[in-house]
Order: C-alpha cells, then sequence, then structure tokens
C-alpha cells in the first residue's frame, strides 16, 4: 500500500461478516508480501481452533502458517526485528490491548494487517474492532450474500439460541444476513 521507502508502519483492517471473505483477503496479502520477499509473522488467537491449529484457514480452506496466542501482549513477545508485515486473523477475538499492540507494532515501522468482524450476532459492534478502526490507515469492509434474499449481507445471522457473545463456530452455526433478513433470536 506505502510507496514511501522509511520507517513508516501502518495498520490495514478487513472487516465483515461471516462468509465475507475476510481471512481470504488476509491470506491473498500475506501471500503477495511472501512474493515481494517481505518477513512475515501471521497470528491468530488460540480460540480459533476450527480448521487447524497452527495455520489459519478461510472458509473456503486457502491457508497460511500462524502462531497461536493466548493474548495480545504475547504477540510483541513473540515479534522478530526483522519481520515486516504481522498479521492477525479473528481479531475480535482479543481484548482492547489488541489496539495498543498494533499501534506499537506499526509505530515500530511495520505492516500490520488484521481481519476480523465487525459486529456481534446482534448486529453491535465487536469487541476491539472499532477502535481498530478509528486508528486505522486503510480500512476495507467485505460483504458476503445473503442466504436469504441474494443482497449484499454485512450481517451475522446466529442459528443457535445461545447467548455467550463468543460462540466458535462455521455454518453449522452461523449464515450471513443482509440488514433486512437478519434478526436477533430470542
Amino acid at each position: 500500500m506505502n510507496i514511501i521507502k522509511n520507517k513508516t508502519g501502518w495498520i490495514e483492517v478487513i472487516c465483515g461478516s461471516m462468509f465475507s471473505g475476510k481471512t481470504e483477503e488476509l491470506i491473498r496479502r500475506v501471500h503477495r508480501a511472501e512474493y515481494a520477499r517481505q518477513q512475515i509473522q501471521v497470528f491468530k488467537p488460540v480460540i480459533d481452533n476450527r480448521y487447524d491449529e497452527d495455520h489459519i484457514v478461510s472458509h473456503n480452506l486457502m491457508k497460511a502458517p500462524s502462531q497461536i496466542v493466548a493474548n495480545a501482549h504475547e504477540i510483541l513477545d513473540l515479534l522478530k526485528k526483522d519481520t515486516q508485515v504481522v498479521a492477525i486473523d479473528e481479531v475480535q477475538f482479543f481484548n482492547d490491548d489488541i489496539v495498543d499492540v498494533c499501534n506499537q507494532i506499526a509505530n515500530m515501522g511495520k505492516r500490520v494487517i488484521v481481519a476480523g468482524l465487525d459486529q456481534d450476532y446482534t448486529g453491535k459492534p465487536f469487541g476491539p474492532m472499532p477502535n481498530l478502526l478509528a486508528v486505522a490507515e486503510y480500512i476495507d469492509k467485505l460483504c458476503a450474500i445473503c442466504v436469504k434474499c441474494g443482497n449484499p449481507a454485512n450481517r451475522t445471522q446466529r442459528l443457535s439460541r445461545q447467548k455467550d457473545k463468543i460462540v466458535v463456530g462455521a455454518a453449522d452455526i452461523y449464515e450471513a444476513r443482509c440488514r433486512d433478513c437478519h434478526e436477533v433470536l430470542e
């Protein structure tokens, strides 16, 4: 993204509903950085164990090797000095410390790419995403296709009646819905 050849870092946020292609886009950017022979580290939260323990994996099974972290500060502990690009998937599962960690890494002159849900299953802002969106230099909001009507979907419909804010799952528990077709189940 940036053409300035000095110690300028930045934050890129890829957000949207489930099934919108967030992880796929993150992996695409990681692969492009690999082609450019940049040093990359990819991280994901320990809670995301849906497809693979040591890879980030999109719903269409694209994958990239990753390191598992229990919290945001662990990313700083694992960060290598020569790393140029830091990618973090499922960023909504971290607490607000992730915003400070991303800023610290960008301030070191590194490119930070994060991907995650911007809304929870009720349609409300999810975890640290609003604050990440506020500090990011670049933002891409992706839409899926509503499974009910075919319109652009920016909401995640939970199919179960579980009330926990975080319930890890895929098509077995969630589907993409547009604003009109999304409903919060009681």
